[in-house]
């Protein structure tokens, strides 16, 4: 198939009107991230479908000093990345299409959850994020729009601003793709060094530790579930001279309460050695938040929650994030 470059929504709305257009909004610079947000989107919009992929870099989402003027532009890559991937249309809008007369005076505003982790950090950047998405689902019309969970924080406030604002449109979130060596894809990793890349490894490095953490804790969780009145069972096991598995019973008594402290303590341990490395990684937070406002959860939460870290290598600052499931106490 050949992908049809288009400058204005205008031009898109001239083609016929498929059943299903779904779209994936980039700032282009893409990587296979992106090409499995477009393959997903190509099976969500299906045979006779559209898929539309929007490349803008948009200025609204870039405060004082950060990489907006070196951010990169490839557009025939982007092209060739698209139309591998399956892509009907990529819209590449000026910055006057999409904001003609100049910088909008009217913004979406991503309210108290806008200010938290990456909203502290880069004050109004959720706002210049959300008044562009919203442009682009005018200015393409899609019946489902896909992004990926790596800007979880991204994600939550998509799916606030659609629900409070009535949009029309499906949201979906694709899984995170990483590098072979653990790496979260982000247009961003072109600008590390070899031994900057070394150290930028703790982001996921700490992801890894807390969710192997997690999952061992689950896993004693429910052993603990299925097994009642484990204290009595270990002493049981003692006086029958078992004293590996009374340990092992011991220590399955003692793993409910406690998950959500272990798992950040276990992340914090890989971020703190990185500080130490040569260069150092800048942590601009780590955090095991509820994705339903991004607040921090406590030792008694159950349910959907996103361990989350921030920091910067260098000049270069990367985002990664791990979703996890916290079972019911016993």
């Amino acid at each position: 198939m050949t992908t049809t470059l288009l400058r204005t929504a205008a031009e898109l709305h001239a083609r016929a009107r498929a059943p299903r257009r779904a779209v994936v909004m980039t700032m282009g610079a893409l990587h296979e991230g992106h090409a499995t947000l477009i393959r997903s989107a190509r099976e969500t919009a299906g045979p006779d479908g559209e898929v539309v992929v929007t490349l803008f870099v948009n200025p609204l989402q870039f405060g004082a000093g950060e990489d907006l003027d070196r951010y990169p532009r490839t557009l025939e890559a982007d092209l060739k990345v698209a139309e591998q991937a399956g892509a009907d249309v990529v819209l590449a809008p000026s910055v006057d299409e999409v904001y003609p007369g100049g910088a909008p005076q009217v913004r979406i505003s991503a309210g108290p959850m806008g200010e938290r982790l990456e909203g502290a950090v880069r004050p109004g950047h959720f706002d210049g994020m959300l008044t562009v998405v919203a442009k682009l689902l005018h200015l393409t019309r899609p019946d489902a729009a896909l992004f990926g969970q790596k800007d979880a924080q991204q994600l939550a406030l998509i799916r606030r601003m659609v629900r409070d604002l009535n949009f029309g449109v499906e949201i979906l979130a694709v899984p995170t793709v990483r590098e072979e060596d653990g790496l979260a894809l982000s247009s961003r990793n072109r600008y590390l060094s070899p031994k900057e890349r070394r150290t930028a490894l703790a982001l996921s490095g700490a992801l890894f530790a807390g969710g192997d953490r997690h999952a061992a804790q689950e896993a004693l969780r429910a052993r603990a579930r299925e097994v009642p009145a484990t204290h009595a069972r270990a002493e049981a096991l003692s006086a029958l001279g078992e004293s590996r598995a009374a340990a092992d019973t011991h220590a399955v008594a003692k793993a409910v309460p406690g998950g959500p402290d272990a798992v950040r303590a276990a992340a914090r341990l890989v971020v703190d050695e990185a500080a130490r490395l040569d260069p150092p990684l800048e942590l601009d937070y780590l955090a095991l938040i509820d994705p339903a406002d991004f607040t921090e959860i406590g030792n008694d939460f159950t349910g959907e929650a996103v361990l989350a870290v921030a920091a910067r290598v260098g000049a270069t600052r990367l985002i990664d994030n791990l979703p996890l499931t916290f079972g019911a106490a016993s």
